[in-house]
């Protein structure tokens, strides 16, 4: 093993708890779950298969120095005591984000402007040159955070965030963020042990996220580039070797079925299943969810008991008249109600109003952000009568606190933010279909190739 170091995986609200998990299944150490962040401990290793692997970060960050100052001239002072060419040479570009939590610092982008002055005159004053800055596709990425006085310091090892897999090659109006959709795959317990249903998948996001899950597929594999390539003490061996190391994927018995009333939608999902290979394992179709008949979804092949159905339905803010988001919602009770008999479904939307019309009382609410916005994440049990009956029946759950001593809050990522200056980012029957055992990654049309180990 390696000598550990600490590291910092961002993430997005309501996701911290899922984060941990993923990192402590990935065997991190020292385990803190922050706002919108959990602080872990491992090696390199650690680091490669962390970008690799985590399905909920959006980046991991290694910090190199933290220090408290009062004032943007002592951050100045501070970052250019840092040893840079450790890390940079005059030929490395860079590029700074910072993010501040703070009511001395008002403004991120000065703090941006003042590192960016500390690293350059750190350069100039020894070789009367200076490294670039580049806003795009830099060398180096550089993450400042400042919490109330304390600064801390981190070299970003992602670069583009991780919620940008690289399978998606089409999309419709306001496809749901990547990392947030498997976040919520995995609050819903999903590891592909049941079939699964979108009835209004969209681009295809959750049903291609679920396959990936279903079969433990790293989400990264399909992206062609992570920044801690570019950084001088890289191993390209290890990091070929974890990036090629397959033996952690399974076999998925079950299926994943989806579909969308918008046409442009369903060739949008179709075009991007094909790029991420899961093709064999997912089938969609186009239909509006109040046609959707149980009968005719089990002869399909769907099993709706112990299915997981989970949608992302429109929220109200592109539809006509607030009376056409009511009867949606309504449809979609109906539904979930008569068609998904002995499912489980999960519904996130940002419209509690419309959340009513659904029609039935969810057994459990998440708060989640989705970009901007502030949802409800429901979940339904669908069974058959009236719920007293079915509560005597259904299995009970241990409402007991359950201690958690892998984890523990980090104070100073509470405080909320003051200003920020990043960039924001055709159905088969299943009888006819054969399913081998897998012994090789998913096919697929526009997918990156595994990694070459020769690659630099």
């Amino acid at each position: 093993m390696g000598t550990e170091f600490t590291m910092i995986a961002k993430t997005f609200k309501g996701l911290e708890e899922v984060l941990a998990g993923e990192i402590t299944a990935l065997g991190g150490n020292d385990i803190e779950i922050g706002r919108r962040a959990v602080s872990f401990t491992g090696d390199k290793g650690l680091l490669y298969r962390a970008n690799l692997w985590l399905r909920t970060a959006s980046r991991v960050l290694v910090p190199i120095a933290t220090f408290r100052a009062n004032d943007a001239d002592e951050v100045y002072a501070e970052v250019k005591k840092i040893d840079w060419e450790q890390y940079m040479d005059l030929t490395t570009t860079f590029s700074i984000d910072a993010t501040v939590y703070s009511e001395t610092f008002k403004h991120s982008r000065y703090v941006t402007y003042k590192v960016k002055d500390a690293i350059a005159d750190l350069f100039n004053e020894k070789y009367s040159k200076r490294p670039s800055v580049r806003i795009t596709d830099p060398d180096l990425y550089i993450n400042v955070h400042i919490a109330a006085e304390t600064v801390t310091v981190s070299l970003d090892s992602s670069g583009e965030s991780l919620h940008k897999r690289g399978w998606r090659v089409a999309q419709t109006d306001a496809p749901i963020n990547e990392a947030l959709a498997a976040g919520m795959l995995l609050m819903a317990g999903w590891q592909g042990q049941s079939d699964l249903y979108d009835p209004m998948c969209g681009s295809g996001t959750l049903l291609i996220e679920a396959a990936l899950i279903a079969m433990n597929i790293p989400p990264g594999i399909f992206r062609k580039h992570f920044a801690f390539e570019n950084w001088k003490d890289f191993n390209k061996d290890l990091f070929a070797t974890i990036s090629e190391d397959d033996s952690d994927e399974r076999e998925f018995t079950h299926h994943i079925y989806g579909s969308d009333a918008g046409f442009y939608a369903v060739q949008a999902a179709m075009k991007n299943i094909r790029s991420a290979g899961v093709q064999r394992y997912v089938d969609i179709k186009q239909i509006r969810i109040e046609e959707l008949k149980g009968e005719k979804l089990k002869e399909e092949g769907f099993d709706s008991n112990g299915a997981l159905v989970i949608i992302n339905p429109p929220y109200g803010e592109r539809l006509a008249q607030d009376k056409d988001v009511l009867r949606l919602y309504s449809d979609m009770g109906k539904a979930l109600k008569f068609q998904f008999t002995g499912a489980t479904a999960w519904v996130i939307s940002s419209n509690e109003e419309a959340m009513k019309c659904i029609g039935l009382k969810p057994s459990k609410k998440i708060h989640l952000l989705n970009g901007e916005l502030d949802c409800l994440y429901n979940q339904y049990e669908l069974f058959q009568g009236e719920h007293k009956e079915w509560k005597k029946t259904a299995p009970q759950k241990d409402k007991r606190p359950q201690p958690n001593t892998a984890v523990q809050s980090k104070k100073h990522y509470d405080r909320k933010p003051h200003t920020d200056s990043r960039v924001r980012l055709s159905s088969t029957r299943r009888e006819d279909r054969q399913v081998p055992a897998r012994t090789k990654r998913p096919q697929q049309t526009a997918r990156v190739p595994r990694r070459d180990s020769k690659r630099g």
